[in-house]
């Protein structure tokens, strides 16, 4: 089944390519009222999102951190996190998937030789590719075999965000003999050593095309593994940096879907909701405590987001000069992540559960799909406990204990 999102009528091509930071969030915005038009009939097929991906495309938000020479935006993180945001609040599911490609186009710089980073950034940004990523480290390690010229990757994982839709994906495994050896390649999507198995079948994010995958002897030159030269990796502590942008990728979503489901409501409350029969007042909008919910869920959106943007520019020295963060650097930042991100969820779940007790009983409807908002929200802050994100800031607190680096912290 394909989607079912009305092609744009904006023809991207007419367009000047964004150069600033503001044209680039004009642009989210414009994809965001687009894809808002029917998000909730499009949450209800859950069908493969290949209009919405062509979109990203078209608009030129896959792009975004691409060179500047090659077509792409030349934009760094904190743009980028402003920009899911905004996707995310025309539809989480789409800002979910952009989030998840951006991280995964910006791993070429986390972990590849100069030579890698320049020729997968040119390519992918020429090509305006969408990246996938298949690396659950909940799962056992997928397998790599070392096969002289090649390796081959061997295994299953629980989630592959993007599948379908995506034109290359992220794989990573250990190798066969030294399972602390851990190797990335990105690899075409389409072929036949990749199946992707279309069972992903949750309650929220219905649309990240987030099933099983299943690698039956992928083909990777060695060449093409993300960091190796002669087949040794050398380590750095900027290679840990992909936990912090991630948690901030969630964050961006998270917030963006609050406040599409923060709008949404005040919308449908000034056009649609009716004022209490006993308030002795004409329109919902006067009631005092309807002003008082959305004043308070607002204060609160607003002040995570700042904190968030705030988290997202004190990184930005990291980013520019990679060989030079320290340890110190990198477990300071993470700590300071772990507080957005424990904030960004419970703000998020708290706005797309009480947007109800202010839109009233007739906007339970299924074909509203008010609870979209939350179930999203719900579905992926189960990603990893948020309690572990809180023990990081208090054991930093109380006992100046930095995080160590793993696939979580």
């Amino acid at each position: 089944m394909t989607s079912t999102l009305p092609r744009p009528t904006t023809d991207f091509s007419t367009l000047p390519t964004p150069r600033t930071e503001q044209e680039w969030l004009d642009r989210a915005r414009l994809v965001r009222g687009l894809l808002a038009v029917d998000a909730a009939a499009r949450d209800a097929a859950g069908a493969t999102p290949y209009t919405e991906v062509a979109l990203l495309k078209d608009s030129g938000l896959v792009t975004l951190l691409g060179p500047v020479e090659h077509g792409g935006g030349g934009q760094e993180w904190p743009t980028a996190y402003r920009v899911i945001r905004e996707v995310a609040a025309g539809d989480g599911s789409i800002g979910q998937l952009l989030g998840y490609h951006l991280l995964w186009f910006w791993a070429a710089r986390l972990v590849g030789t100069p030579e890698q980073i320049e020729q997968v950034e040119a390519e992918a940004t020429r090509q305006r590719w969408f990246f996938g990523g298949a690396v659950n480290p909940r799962d056992a390690d997928v397998v790599i075999r070392d096969e002289g010229d090649e390796i081959t990757f061997t295994g299953r994982k629980s989630f592959s965000t993007g599948s379908k839709v995506s034109d290359v994906t992220v794989l990573e495994g250990v190798l066969e003999n030294d399972p602390a050896t851990h190797v990335f390649a990105i690899v075409p999507s389409d072929q036949p050593a990749i199946t992707f198995h279309d069972d992903w079948d949750n309650i929220g994010q219905r649309l990240t095309e987030s099933g099983s995958v299943t690698l039956d002897g992928v083909r990777v030159p060695w060449a093409a593994a993300a960091g190796f030269r002669d087949k040794v990796f050398a380590p750095r502590v900027y290679n840990t940096l992909n936990v912090p942008v991630i948690q901030l990728v969630f964050v961006a979503f998270y917030l963006g879907i609050a406040r599409g489901a923060l709008d949404e409501a005040a919308q449908y409350t000034r056009g649609t909701s009716r004022a209490w029969l006993h308030s002795g007042l004409d329109r919902a909008v006067d009631e005092p405590y309807v002003i008082d919910t959305y004043g308070d869920l607002t204060a609160k959106l607003w002040a995570v987001e700042a904190l968030a943007d705030a988290v997202a520019l004190e990184a930005l020295p990291i980013h520019r000069d990679p060989d030079a963060v320290t340890e110190q650097a990198r477990g300071e930042h993470e700590v300071r992540v772990a507080a957005v991100k424990a904030r960004a969820t419970d703000v998020a779940l708290e706005i797309t559960s009480r947007v109800f007790e202010v839109l009233g009983a007739r906007a339970t409807t299924s074909t509203l799909a008010f609870d979209r908002f939350w179930r999203n929200v719900r579905t992926h802050t189960l990603h990893d406990p948020v309690a572990y994100k809180r023990r990081e800031v208090g054991r930093w607190v109380l006992v100046d204990e930095l995080p160590q680096p793993t696939w979580y912290s």
